[in-house]
C-alpha cells in the first residue's frame, strides 16, 4: 500500500508538473523511478511459487529491495546517461546494475504472466546475441553481451520504451478511476441498472450477466477481474433460471472478454495501440466503439435465441429493481463518466481526464454514506493500485524487451516485408494467417502482451497490402482477445468455470458455441472502415445494419432458432450462414443477393407455403 501511494503521488506530480518538495524528475528518470516502485510491489504481491501464496518470503523483500535500488540508481544517473551516451559506452557499475535490473524484469514476468510469457520475453529479449546466426531475413549483425544489456535497459525502445511510456502517462489515471468506481459501490450500481434493463426479458439472468458485463469490462478492461466481480452475482442467478453451469459460465466468460474492447476505459492494450499509431485514445475509443456494441449484441442475440428455444424465462419481480430508484442512487456514477469522455473527447485531455472523473466522483461520494471513501476503502484502493499497476509494469517490462530484441536487429520491419512477399498481395490469405497467429499466441500470453508482438511483425504487412491501419491494429487486438474464450487455455472460461463449479472443457465449448458470432466479427471491421466509424455517414449506417443483421443471422444459425418461425433444422441453419456471408462482404451487389435470400428463407419457412404444409400435416395427424 505505501509503494502504491508513493507511485500514484508520482505519477500525479509528473502528469500535473506539481513539482511537489522541488522534485520533477526526466522523462527517462520518472520511468525507472515507477518501474522500480511497480516491479517491487508486484514481486510483493505475487508469490514465486504456490507455496508462497500465504506467507512472504525473506527473498521477496530482498527483491523488491533490489528493484528499488536498481531503479533509484538508473534514475539518479538519468540526466547523465542521456548525456553521456550509456546506451553505447557506460560505466562498469551501471552494466551490472542493468544486468541485475533485467533479471528482476524476467522474474517480475514469470511471477505476473507466466513461463509463456517469459520464454517469449526471453527468446527475443535475448535475439541480438545470436542474430547473427539466423537464416535469411532473420539474420542481423550481431550484439555482444554487454551491448544487449545496455541496449535493453538504458536504450529507449526497451524496458522503458512505448509500452512503459504508456502505462506512466496514461494508463494509470484510467486505473485510478476504475478502482475508485468498484470501491465506491459502481459495480453493484451498474448491476442493478442492468438487472433493471434485462431481467423482466426471456432469458432475463444471462442477459443482465451480458449487460452488466459490458458495463463493468468498459471501466477494468479485465476478463478475469470482470469475471470475479460480476460472476459471482450473474452465474448463480443463471443457474437458479433453467441454465445450466457449463452454459452460465460460458455467457459469463464471453461477456467479460469483450472489456477489453468496450469504451470508455477499454484495456490497456488501447492505450498502447493509440502510442504505437500515433494519434489520440480518443480516436481509438472512437473507432472501436460500434465494434463493441456489435460485440455484445451478438452476445445478447446468441442468448436471446437460447431461451426462446428453450422455453427460459426472465427474473421474478421481487428480483428486479426499479429503473428509476436505480439511476437516483448511482447518478455520481454516470456523471463522472460524463465527464471522463467530455474530457476525452470534446476536451482532448487524456492524461488528466481520469484524475479530474475521479475527484468528482470522490467529492459526490462524501455527501453519501454508503458511497463515501472511508479508511478501510483508502487501503483497499491502494492495494488494488498496487496489484494492478504492478502486474502490468511487470509484463509489460518483460514485452519491452521484446520490442527492443526486434527493433535493435531491425528484423521487425523484415519480417513484414518477407510475409507480404509469401501471401503475394492476397489479403484473405494474411488475414486468415494473422487471425491463427493472434490466436495461438493469444493461448499462452496477455492480450497486451500478444498485441504488442503482433502489432510490430504483424500490422505493418497489413497495412501494407491496403487495409486501415486503425482496423487492422483492431483486427490483431480482437483476435488475441478470442482466446481468452478458446481451447486449451482459455482462461476466462476456466475461471467461470471455477465460480460456477462447472467442467472447464466443458464450459470451454459453450464459450466457443455461443462465441461463434464473435469469430465474424474482426473480419467485418478490417475489411469495411466503415464499422470502425471512418467515412461518410450515410454509408456507415448501411454498414452498421448489414452487419447487425449478418451477426443476427449466424447467431439465428448457430443456435437453430428464427424469429418468427421456430425451431430450424441444418438446411435452413446452413441458408442462413451463406445470408450472413453474402451481407459481411463489404458490396453492394452482395448485399442485395443477400437481402434477396433473407427474404426467400421468410417465404420458405413462414410464408404461405409453410402454412399449407403445417396445415396438411397436423389434419393428417389428426385423422391419425
Amino acid at each position: 500500500m505505501i509503494l502504491g501511494l508513493t507511485g500514484l503521488l508520482m505519477a500525479i506530480n509528473q502528469t500535473f508538473g506539481l513539482k511537489l518538495l522541488g522534485f520533477y524528475p526526466l522523462g527517462n528518470a520518472f520511468l525507472y523511478y515507477l518501474i522500480g516502485i511497480f516491479l517491487a510491489a508486484a514481486l510483493l504481491c505475487y508469490p514465486a511459487r504456490a507455496a508462497d501464496a500465504h506467507r512472504m518470503p525473506w527473498y521477496d523483500w530482498a527483491l523488491a529491495a533490489a528493484a528499488l535500488g536498481c531503479a533509484g540508481y538508473l534514475g539518479v544517473n538519468g540526466l547523465r546517461m542521456t548525456q553521456e551516451g550509456w546506451e553505447f559506452f557506460a560505466p562498469l557499475e551501471a552494466t551490472l546494475v542493468a544486468s541485475l535490473t533485467i533479471l528482476l524484469v524476467l522474474e517480475g514476468v514469470r511471477r505476473c504472466g507466466g513461463w509463456a510469457i517469459f520464454a517469449v520475453a526471453l527468446i527475443f529479449g535475448l535475439y541480438p546475441l545470436y542474430a547473427g546466426h539466423m537464416p535469411g531475413f532473420l539474420w542481423s549483425n550481431p550484439f555482444s553481451l554487454d551491448e544487449t544489456i545496455r541496449a535493453h535497459v538504458m536504450g529507449a525502445e526497451s524496458i522503458i520504451g512505448v509500452p512503459m511510456q504508456v502505462v506512466a502517462n496514461l494508463i494509470i489515471g484510467f486505473v485510478v478511476f476504475g478502482i475508485a468506481l468498484t470501491i465506491t459501490g459502481g459495480g453493484e450500481f451498474f448491476m442493478n441498472f442492468a438487472t433493471a434493463l434485462m431481467g423482466r426479458s426471456r432469458g432475463g439472468p444471462a442477459k443482465v450477466a451480458v449487460v452488466s458485463s459490458a458495463f463493468m469490462g468498459s471501466l477494468s478492461g479485465s476478463a478475469v477481474s470482470n469475471i470475479l466481480t460480476t460472476g459471482t452475482i450473474t452465474i448463480p442467478a443463471m443457474k437458479r433460471s433453467g441454465y445450466s453451469r457449463e452454459y452460465s459460465a460460458a455467457v459469463e466468460a464471453c461477456s467479460s472478454t469483450g472489456g477489453t474492447l468496450m469504451p470508455p476505459v477499454m484495456g490497456a492494450v488501447a492505450f498502447i495501440m493509440a502510442s504505437f499509431l500515433g494519434v489520440s485514445y480518443a480516436e481509438v475509443m472512437v473507432a472501436a466503439l460500434l465494434p463493441a456494441i456489435l460485440f455484445y449484441l451478438a452476445l445478447l442475440l446468441q442468448v436471446d435465441h437460447y431461451a426462446a428455444r428453450q422455453g427460459l424465462r426472465g427474473m421474478r419481480p421481487e428480483e428486479i429493481p426499479r429503473l428509476g430508484d436505480t439511476l437516483k442512487q448511482g447518478w455520481p456514477y454516470l456523471l463522472s463518466l460524463a465527464v471522463l469522455i467530455y474530457m476525452l473527447l470534446v476536451m482532448r485531455l487524456e492524461s488528466y481526464a481520469p484524475y479530474y472523473a475521479t475527484l468528482v466522483l470522490l467529492a459526490i461520494s462524501l455527501f453519501r454514506r454508503r458511497q463515501r471513501l472511508n479508511l478501510a476503502k483508502g487501503l483497499d484502493f491502494l492495494y488494488q493500485l498496487a496489484h494492478g499497476i504492478g502486474n502490468l509494469v511487470a509484463v509489460l517490462a518483460g514485452i519491452g524487451m521484446v520490442v527492443g530484441g526486434l527493433s535493435y536487429t531491425g528484423v521487425a520491419g523484415s519480417f513484414s516485408r518477407e510475409l507480404l512477399l509469401y501471401a503475394g498481395g492476397s489479403i484473405p490469405l494474411m488475414l486468415a494467417a494473422g487471425a491463427v497467429t493472434s490466436f495461438v499466441l493469444g493461448m499462452g500470453m496477455t492480450v497486451s502482451a500478444c498485441y504488442i508482438f503482433l502489432s510490430i511483425l504483424l500490422a505493418p504487412a497489413l497495412v501494407a497490402a491496403g487495409l486501415d491501419p486503425l482496423g487492422s491494429h483492431l483486427f490483431i487486438l480482437y483476435w488475441g482477445m478470442l482466446s481468452y474464450i478458446t481451447p486449451p487455455v482459455a482462461l476466462a472460461a476456466i475461471t467461470a468455470a471455477g465460480v460456477a463449479g462447472a467442467s472447464n472443457t466443458r464450459t470451454s465449448l459453450h464459450a466457443v458455441r455461443l462465441g461463434g458470432v464473435l469469430f465474424v466479427l474482426p473480419f467485418l471491421f478490417v475489411l469495411n472502415p466503415s464499422l470502425i466509424l471512418q467515412g461518410p455517414l450515410d454509408l456507415i449506417l448501411l454498414s452498421a445494419l448489414t452487419a447487425i443483421t449478418a451477426i443476427w443471422l449466424v447467431a439465428a444459425a448457430m443456435e437453430g432458432y428464427l424469429y418468427r418461425v421456430g425451431t430450424l433444422g441444418w438446411l435452413p441453419r446452413l441458408w442462413l450462414l451463406l445470408t450472413a456471408g453474402l451481407l459481411i462482404y463489404p458490396e453492394w451487389r452482395s448485399d442485395l443477393v443477400g437481402l434477396a435470400l433473407l427474404g426467400g428463407a421468410y417465404l420458405w419457412l413462414a410464408g404461405p407455403f409453410r402454412r399449407r404444409s403445417a396445415v396438411k400435416i397436423e389434419g393428417q395427424r389428426t385423422i391419425g
